[in-house]
């Protein structure tokens, strides 16, 4: 059976949908399904790392979203009737999908951010693909939904048909992320070109405000400080992105300032000692998908504190404290428990690891795999 694979939105292996790619198509089986991957020409060698063996076919030579929404419209289909495809595998449905197709198609939904808060806010997408898109995805044959919150989205926002949504989780690469005991009197973690002051508090994400809710984090911050005097610092780890500009401005207006190091895009593979070296970690985010750096924080014996929102209490379950996401006070509250209670600081560390291994790259692969199998051969 001759699959293909849609590379566009995947940000190149750099983003969370880039990183889940990467690790399915690590987990293809040599021999069986014929694979085959399309995308931007500059991504021809994105994931050959992952998938060194499988053929790439570039396509949509004009850059742009616009374009390549409209590649996806109008172009698609005849692109896949003349490779024979018996099945299309688009792992970020909820960025682009086609409008028809000539075989059957699988999406995965990784999110609905851009359908999170009031209009002014929803900067996802684009305005024009945010008003297609519903339609384009109860037009897939299978939707793989990476959460139950996400799929109840999918039924309740878009309409979709509950018999076509399976959920299959993410996975975590546990040979990257585990614990990497630091001793107390360490004091400076290099992972270059950084060096980091411990002990320091972590958050991992885009700055996207108001989804990812950094500004109420730097503002707990301060209070924290106030509260304990204690010598953390916060460091901020994720890319620009939108209205990255507040972010920032709120990290210069804070009295606590010259303790809070904005990073910048942080290298995928220094981000596993990156977390081995927090003390614990803070997710504030309004809005998750899945909350993989929630996962990643926990496979890494980390103590975790998250928003009370979305798919993260879905993801954490037991193994983290919670807090709401529009009260700084709140989140200030359960930073100084974990900075203060050294033995709940432990228990958490290890209910995290506990939690973490519910999640596997292997079954995920071997679940959505099956699911594209199954659905090429209706």
């Amino acid at each position: 059976m001759k699959i293909g694979i849609d590379t566009f939105a995947c940000d190149s292996g750099k983003s969370g949908v880039g990183t889940y790619l990467s690790q399915l198509l690590k987990r293809i089986p040599p021999s069986g399904d014929h694979f085959e991957l399309f995308g931007w020409e500059y991504d021809r060698y994105s994931f050959s790392d992952a998938a060194p063996d499988l053929d790439f076919i570039p396509r949509c030579s004009v850059q742009g979203r616009t374009a390549n929404a409209l590649w996806h419209l109008h172009k698609y289909s005849d692109f896949a009737k003349d490779r024979s495809y018996r099945a299309c595998f688009f792992p970020a449905a909820h960025k682009q999908s086609p409008y028809k197709s000539p075989c059957p198609t699988v999406g995965v939904v990784h999110d609905m951010a851009a359908y999170w808060g009031t209009m002014r806010t929803r900067e996802h997408l684009g305005a024009v693909l945010r008003v297609v898109l519903p339609n384009l995805l109860r037009r897939l044959d299978r939707i793989i939904a990476v959460s139950e919150w996400v799929k109840q989205e999918l039924i309740h926002l878009v309409r979709v048909k509950e018999s076509r949504i399976e959920v299959v989780p993410n996975g975590i690469d546990h040979s990257a992320f585990y614990p990497r005991p630091h001793s107390e009197e360490e004091e400076e973690l290099l992972i270059q070109p950084f060096s980091f002051r411990r002990p320091y508090i972590l958050c991992v994400s885009r700055l996207d405000h108001p989804v990812k809710n950094h500004i109420r984090l730097v503002k707990a911050f301060g209070i924290f400080k106030e509260r304990t005097g204690f010598p953390h610092r916060l460091v901020l780890a994720g890319g620009d992105s939108n209205n990255a500009a507040k972010v920032k401005a709120a990290v210069a207006r804070s009295a606590w300032r010259s303790d809070i190091f904005v990073t910048g895009h942080f290298p995928t593979k220094g981000l596993p000692e990156l977390y081995s070296g927090a003390d614990f970690v803070v997710f504030p985010s309004m809005y998750e998908g899945f909350g993989m750096g929630v996962l990643e924080a926990m496979a890494s014996g980390i103590p975790t504190a998250c928003a009370r929102a979305a798919s993260l209490p879905e993801t954490a379950d037991h193994a983290a404290l919670y807090f709401e996401p529009l009260e700084p006070e709140d989140m200030a509250d359960r930073m100084v428990t974990l900075a203060s209670d050294r033995e709940l600081h432990k228990k958490l560390s290890q209910l995290g690891i506990e939690r973490a291994q519910a999640f596997s790259w292997d079954r995920c692969a071997q679940r959505t795999l099956a699911i594209i199998h199954e659905t090429g051969s209706y």
